[in-house]
């Protein structure tokens, strides 16, 4: 039947598109659930619409890639996901995780795995998606036993996983033993096999990885140690080869670098930076082998624990925690110059921003 969610994007400029925000519900001052709002595709202006309720700590949100549904981590003890059909905005239902503290989960590019990390355990879980959107038993959960975790940490903590541009390969990063992992997945039986994994500096905490889009490099935000890493990345092998560690910024004081943006064209990253409160801003060079540091912007909030870019790459959105706040950005093509678009929009205990 001819849905909105099943229509082709709709072109820049041409209205109002959607922005869903993730919170904590269960923080004091937290969200009600997944936040609704719109916003501008010409001039970033972000306006409410509402919540979906009864979806329980969605910290962090992803699209399937046919555009109808949403996925939500439950971040509880209770580890879950919940699907959102878009179209009416009905929950669709959540699974376990069998995991504590879920916070990153994304589709497998063909779109029929869902996959996500459980920070607290330390292990990583697939779902099957069903036709309808909705998720199936867990299929696979695979706990990072090993290597021992690093100074400070009391176990494995998996942050993020992702699948490669190469399609054939995942990645887990874990923040506890300083280990990124390389699976590859079953799209049979959405089981997951480790191939190979890179070991970050003792202590390095890594907690997103990012890729160029020319599927060689991956640049890597440590969070412990405030660091940044380019990665060699070889797609026949899934084998990941950590470099040297590099600044977050010229920023003084704490700081934890949260998470990676790569332009489309891979000209230019971005690091968002809490503590600092940046957005730092790379020139990628020699084909991805190479960042360097072009300038920190102010972030015009406090904590930036996620960034986003609109499909079309125009803008950039921020996911402030600690001042509740989405930051948008207008994205210069040129230069990757980043220029603040308007006032920050209020949003609670705001930790992920999706725009579609």
């Amino acid at each position: 039947e001819p849905s909105a969610a099943g229509r082709e994007p709709a072109p820049r400029g041409s209205g109002p598109r959607p922005l869903y925000l993730g919170t904590y519900t269960s923080v004091a001052g937290g969200g009600a659930g997944i936040g609704l709002a719109a916003y501008d595709p010409a001039s970033g202006a972000v306006t409410g619409r509402g919540a979906v309720t009864g979806v329980a700590d969605p910290s962090y949100l992803a699209v399937h890639p046919d555009g109808r549904t949403l996925y939500a981590v439950d971040e509880r003890q209770d580890g879950a996901v919940t699907a959102v059909r878009l179209a009416d905005r009905t929950v669709l239902g959540s699974r376990s995780t069998g995991g504590a503290g879920p916070c990153h989960l994304s589709v497998h590019p063909g779109g029929r795995w869902l996959l996500t990390a459980n920070y607290t355990s330390g292990s990583v879980a697939v779902h099957p998606v069903q036709a309808s959107g909705a998720l199936g038993e867990r299929t696979d959960l695979v706990t990072h036993s090993s290597p021992p975790p690093g100074p400070g940490q009391q176990g494995p903590h998996a942050h993020q996983i992702v699948t490669a541009p190469d399609g054939g390969h995942v990645l887990a990063v874990d923040l506890g033993t300083d280990t990124v992992y390389t699976y590859r997945l079953d799209t049979g039986t959405g089981r997951l096999t480790e191939v190979s994994r890179a070991r970050a500096r003792p202590g390095a905490g890594p907690r997103h990885l990012a890729f160029h889009p020319g599927g060689r490099y991956a640049y890597l935000a440590n969070e412990v140690d405030d660091t940044v890493t380019v990665c060699a990345y070889d797609p026949a092998s899934g084998r990941l080869t950590i470099g040297e560690p590099q600044a977050t910024g010229p920023g003084e004081g704490t700081n934890y670098p949260a998470q990676f943006l790569v332009t489309a064209d891979g000209r230019f990253a971005y690091l968002a930076n809490r503590g600092h409160n940046t957005l730092a801003r790379y020139a990628v060079e020699a084909a991805g082998a190479r960042l360097r540091f072009l300038d920190a912007v102010p972030v015009a909030g406090d904590f930036p624990r996620q960034i986003a870019f609109s499909p079309d790459g125009a803008l950039l959105f921020a996911a402030n925690q600690k001042s509740g706040t989405v930051s948008v950005f207008r994205v210069d093509r040129a230069d990757g110059a980043l220029r603040l678009a308007g006032e920050p929009y209020a949003s609670p205990v705001a930790v992920c921003a999706l725009p579609l």
